[in-house]
């Protein structure tokens, strides 16, 4: 079985929030016998006022660490299952699914933080068994694997954990498996035997491990759009769709904003140079997109624009600032003593900004940054401005054509937006403008029209 190639699928909540979309689930593993894994995600909403199981079995988490007797939200989730599992034709599931949640519950509360991690994982796991049983039920070989039992050892850090190098040598035996296996995504365990998560979004990367570990030829990520698109739909109406883009590209787009995938999650898939897909669970014939090691650039010096609201820049001056050698290392450590991340430090020889998102500190330690720069590094002027967001211009293509710089500056010059700074990254795949977040949503559409509708360029 060892040269048979396998494809591993992963679908997200979207396309499983309800038996119907868990029947278009099994058509589309049974009409492709290389379909080998599929991870499944915590069934989703089924409409926009709905409520994510995930969501709610962390209310159920912090309830039960905080208050006594049964969280509100359990028998809410117990009725999500039993409905998916008798729209399927399946035996009543109350019972079991509630016996499952309740001994979760009933666990062990001294470590606060590893509860919830065995809360928060239920949805998959619960969701996995179901789905499982259906293809059973249908007359296809399938079975339920969990992480444990198939190795996927995990770092022990709650909410953000990793695959340890040995999970990958333990997942290549999965490949013997006899019919389709049926394999929970956003969670791992520790060598204690604890339960880990990754972090949100984290079945995206438990199908890009899987994928890795199994040596698959291709990782189709299933959800509910037809491709990737060239800029968010909700602010320009029918965007170009991309039909094929490097993991590079994906990486900058998804970091700026695209919704797409969280921007951690095909490392594991991108080191083993596997193929990611891309699909519609309710289109899966569309060609989707894929994301690849490297493409042929024939669609102009841009693939994608990608944009992201609540940053601010501390901007700092001093006069022959780049003769003094260690300015920015001092000006990070004062940040580090705030336990403060940043993003970007665009500079001038006399001047330079850090770009950081705003969310991490309140004005009191703002003041506090502020006057630190001021009298530790003797800055002549300390400025921090607010609500900025930050556009991500993204092409492997910007390498090879000349002006596109220029191109984009005109574009918003022609919209009236100022830009509040410029930054291009070194690797020539990304060029980033800073702008208010009032400009935000006119900024994209002015580049939108500039790279892919030149026509309408041209007549204005």
């Amino acid at each position: 079985m060892g040269d048979v190639k396998m494809k591993v699928v992963k679908f997200g909540g979207s396309s499983l929030a309800s038996g119907r979309a868990v029947e278009k689930v099994f058509e589309i593993a049974a009409a492709d016998e290389s379909r080998k894994i599929i991870v499944v995600s915590a069934p989703g909403k089924r409409f926009p006022e709905d409520e994510k199981v995930t969501d709610m079995l962390i209310d159920c988490g912090i309830y039960a660490l905080e208050k006594e007797g049964m969280p509100p939200k359990l028998e809410k989730i117990v009725e999500r299952y039993s409905r998916i599992a008798a729209e399927l034709g399946l035996d009543n599931k109350a019972e079991e699914v509630r016996g499952r949640l309740l001994d979760t519950m009933a666990s062990g509360k001294e470590r606060p933080e590893y509860f919830l991690e065995k809360v928060k994982a239920c949805g998959e796991d619960l969701n996995a068994r179901l789905i499982a049983e259906y293809f059973s039920s249908r007359g296809i070989e399938a079975s339920y694997v969990n992480p444990g039992e198939a190795g996927l050892y995990v770092t022990d850090e709650p909410g953000n954990a990793r695959a340890l190098p040995e999970a990958y040598i333990n997942l290549k035996s999965l490949r013997e498996r006899k019919g389709i296996i049926i394999f929970p995504g956003f969670f791992g365990y520790s060598k204690q035997g604890d339960v880990l998560t990754f972090s949100r979004s984290g079945s995206d990367i438990t199908g890009s491990i899987l994928a890795n570990g199994i040596e698959a030829e291709l990782y189709e990520n299933f959800t509910d759009v037809d491709a990737v698109y060239s800029v968010n739909p909700h602010t320009v109406s029918s965007p170009k769709e991309i039909r094929e883009l490097t993991y590079r590209e994906m990486r900058e787009l998804s970091y700026a904003g695209f919704s797409v995938f969280h921007d951690e999650a095909l490392i594991p898939a991108y080191k083993a140079g596997i193929t990611v897909n891309v699909k519609n669970t309710n289109n899966p014939e569309a060609p989707g997109t894929r994301i690849v090691g490297e493409r042929d650039n024939t669609n102009g010096p841009v693939i994608g624009i990608a944009s992201d609201k609540g940053f601010c820049s501390i901007y700092v001056s001093k006069y022959l600032m780049n003769r003094e050698i260690g300015f920015g290392r001092r000006i990070l450590q004062i940040l580090e003593d705030f336990g403060l991340s940043y993003e970007h430090t665009p500079s001038g020889i006399d001047d330079l900004s850090i770009i950081l998102r705003q969310h991490q500190f309140d004005h009191a330690a703002e003041e506090q940054i502020a006057a630190r720069i001021k009298e530790e590094l003797e800055a002549d002027e300390v400025v921090i401005e607010h609500d900025l967001a930050l556009i991500m211009v993204v092409g492997e293509g910007m390498r090879h054509n000349v002006g596109t710089m220029a191109r984009a500056s005109k574009a918003l010059a022609a919209a009236k937006v100022n830009i509040e700074m410029i930054n291009q990254g070194s690797s020539e795949v990304s060029m980033m403008f800073g702008v208010k977040e009032n400009d935000e949503s006119r900024a994209v559409k002015a580049l939108y029209e500039e790279f892919f509708e030149p026509a309408r360029t041209a007549v204005r």
